[in-house]
């Protein structure tokens, strides 16, 4: 007997099981709780009232991180580099490399290396410090 293909809700779900945690964890640490819950409801109503059209992207959880990060940025009136978001992620989420690869669509390689760049020295416009 061929199996029965999972249901877009079922796809819907496990999607929303797999991210939601990081995305609430990840706002909560930008925004004040009731923003972050907020900025997380609306990023899932999104993704669910789009979800066969974000299926269609080459990759999904790229296309939601961004919308996330974007909104959250937005809130927060500040954008913080990729590098910055990674350390966010992996230093004080304790997510590791593979899990922040997953949530934000990315290669673990361009996670390690955005965590390498989070870790340099930064020096002064003025080249003192």
């Amino acid at each position: 007997m061929k199996p029965t293909p999972p249901t877009a809700a079922k796809l819907t779900y496990a999607f929303y099981d797999l991210h939601r945690p990081a995305s609430h964890a990840y706002a909560a640490a930008r925004l004040p709780q009731e923003e972050a819950q907020l900025s997380v409801t609306q990023l899932f109503d999104l993704i669910a009232s789009n979800w066969s059209w974000i299926m269609t992207r080459q990759c999904p959880s790229a296309w939601a991180w961004e919308k996330h990060t974007g909104a959250v940025a937005h809130r927060a009136d500040r954008t913080p580099t990729p590098a910055e978001d990674t350390a966010l992620l992996h230093d004080d989420l304790r997510l590791s490399i593979d899990r922040i690869a997953t949530i934000t669509g990315t290669d673990p390689a361009r996670v390690t290396a955005l965590l390498a760049a989070a870790r340099r020295p930064q020096h002064s416009p003025t080249g003192i410090g």
